[in-house]
């Protein structure tokens, strides 16, 4: 029976265990008995201790493990540090890449609902600037690069084709293919988990999509990427205007697809704060996460907003 949820603390370095905390608070006792968090017992107690707030907390080996049903059950990874809120980079790289790791073989058995990972900062990963849906999607061994940044709430879905590159980067990255990998991904989740097939909007690239001129990637790429989606009966249309937009347009869609990763994420987040999870789409599980950073500059100060991470919990226990 598929009802355990996995959550990996993520990055020492952050708010996280003040939004742990903050949700597991208003968790329900169903779903507390039911997650395992993935991270380093003495580290969040101690981190736990200099934020003013004392949970019950227990380490398990595994599944089996009887326990009181209130505690947070933390399945144990090692780390190095001092002090709690400031680790070395190079521990704290080893125990983000450890945790997942960890995460990714568990999330794999069939009891276990999904993932949630905290934030991380993605340099920890060592994997040239790019992010944690890149890495569980090398653990997964995905090919053609289909595996998909959903950003997602009750009204709106976002998905950047490119994610954590460089600007300079965007138009080396930017395929045909590319783009019909991703869109056929979200169709084939919509319409899997949701039960219809989406509208989905796509931007161009360029301002005012370059004019629609012959040499731009709006006419080379995208265009001949919806067309080929539209002859699969796709409910897609495009390139849309990237400027305007937002303004009222993305109403008409379920989707926006966007061509880089500030495209989309930049006026999504405008919109609906925190009002919204990451999914990531294609993976051998279900993986989802807080649509947010790690907040540093907050770190101690217990102004953290644990709404996403709450969404991300409320996401996996509708899952049948």
């Amino acid at each position: 029976m598929k009802n355990k949820i996995l959550i990996v603390s993520g990055d020492p370095n952050s708010i996280n265990s003040e939004i742990i905390f903050k949700t597991f608070k208003k968790l329900n006792k169903s779903i507390r008995a039911r997650t395992y968090l993935i991270s380093n017992f003495n580290l969040l107690k101690k981190q736990f201790k200099l934020l003013g707030y004392s949970p019950r907390m227990i380490k398990v080996k595994n599944f089996n493990d009887k326990v009181n049903k209130n505690f947070i059950k933390i399945i144990d990874v090692e780390i190095k540090f001092s002090d709690p809120f400031n680790v070395h980079a190079k521990a704290a790289s080893k125990f983000v890449i450890d945790s997942l790791a960890i995460g990714h073989k568990l999330a794999l058995r069939s009891d276990v609902i999904g993932l949630i990972n905290c934030p991380i900062d993605k340099r920890l990963l060592k994997l040239n600037n790019l992010g944690v849906t890149e890495f569980l999607s090398r653990k997964c061994n995905l090919k053609k690069n289909s595996e998909v940044m959903l950003i997602r709430n009750d009204k709106l879905s976002v998905c950047p084709i490119t994610t954590h590159i460089d600007i300079k980067d965007i138009r080396k990255k930017l395929k045909k293919d590319l783009i019909l990998n991703k869109i056929q991904t979200i169709d084939r989740y919509f319409k899997k988990n949701y039960k219809f097939k989406p509208k989905i909007g796509v931007m161009g690239l360029n301002p005012h999509n370059s004019e629609l001129n012959k040499k731009s990637e709006e006419k080379k790429i995208i265009i001949p990427a919806i067309k080929r989606l539209k002859k699969e009966n796709l409910l897609i249309n495009g390139p849309l205007v990237a400027d305007t937009l937002f303004v009222n347009n993305y109403k008409k869609y379920d989707v926006i697809v966007g061509m880089y990763h500030d495209q989309i994420l930049t006026p999504f987040k405008t919109i609906f704060k925190f009002d919204a999870i990451n999914i990531t789409l294609g993976l051998k599980y279900i993986r989802v996460s807080p649509d947010h950073g790690t907040a540093k500059n907050i770190i101690k100060r217990k102004k953290g907003n644990p709404d996403s991470l709450i969404k991300c919990f409320q996401f996996l226990n509708k899952i049948k």
